[in-house]
């Protein structure tokens, strides 16, 4: 936007503690996580656990939205997020996961993905995304949400109720029977009324006992994803949707994903689960 000037990075705090009771993902000590060789439809005792992990996740974001404001900074929305979901006896999936040193991403403007928390205190205007996943009882629940950090723009407020919208319309498109490019159809189609751009490289995931179980749920219109939906499948719809183009690249902290024309993004995701007529978002605070 003219006259803000770009995120970059600021100082990252020490890595939190998890207390030694709680249990964590089998991947926590490793570089990453096994490959997955399960299905993708899972069985009504993970939904259920999967349920709780959800809600978990869900009221994580509430209880982290609810703190952002001017002159508060993305680490101190972690502490928040990283003491509420311990509290559940629950663990933070990213701290750990793969090297990410947080507990939650906090993605700022241009920043589409996997902003790590850091002291860089938010400004006014600023948009806001908060990814949290949780991993309780052996599964995980993820999910994201875009907020407004005092007075938004009004192209930036837009943006961020239609990539609600976006993922909103996708999931009420998740039948058993269709292809799972009705995911990205549906969500490119919306999109383009805006002139929006939809990133590609970052997808929705399959998601249960596995945070990513290699199951790839794209957000653009791909006619070769002939894949099938069926009940009992679990994964999450996450839209990134920009401003100006989609195109973006990493930075040297091998996670934090920007665009390249420095346009903002939003993004919202869910967890949802596959019935027998539709889908059923997991991810739910109440």
């Amino acid at each position: 936007m003219p006259g803000v000037k770009p995120i970059r990075p600021y100082s990252v705090s020490p890595i939190r503690p998890v207390p030694k009771s709680i249990p964590r993902p089998p991947y926590i000590g490793a570089p990453g996580p096994e490959v997955y060789h399960g299905s993708d439809v899972q069985t009504q005792e993970t939904i259920e656990r999967m349920r709780l992990a959800g809600r978990i996740a869900a009221q994580a974001i509430q209880v982290t939205a609810a703190a952002i404001a001017p002159g508060v900074t993305t680490d101190q929305l972690d502490a928040l997020a990283h003491e509420f979901i311990c509290d559940q006896g629950a663990y933070p999936s990213t701290l750990g996961y793969r090297g990410f040193p947080k507990s939650i991403c906090s993605s700022v403007n241009e920043v589409v993905c996997h902003g790590i928390p850091d002291a860089r205190p938010l400004e006014d205007g600023d948009l806001v995304k908060i990814d949290i996943t949780v991993f309780k009882d052996g599964v995980h629940g993820d999910n994201c949400a875009t907020f407004g950090c005092g007075a938004l723009d009004q192209a930036s407020a837009d943006l961020m109720v239609h990539t609600e919208e976006a993922m909103n319309r996708a999931i009420r498109a998740v039948k058993p029977g269709r292809q799972l490019n009705i995911v990205g159809r549906v969500v490119e189609a919306y999109a383009g009324r805006f002139g929006y751009g939809v990133v590609r490289d970052y997808t929705g995931h399959g998601v249960h006992t596995a945070f990513h179980s290699g199951l790839i749920v794209l957000h653009h219109d791909e006619p070769a994803l002939t894949r099938l939906i069926e009940p009992g499948m679990t994964f999450t719809i996450e839209p990134m949707l920009t401003l100006g183009d989609y195109h973006c690249h990493q930075w040297d902290d091998g996670w934090t994903v920007v665009t390249n024309d420095g346009s903002r993004a939003a993004q919202f995701e869910q967890t949802l689960v596959v019935t027998a007529d539709g889908a059923e978002i997991l991810t739910r605070a109440d």
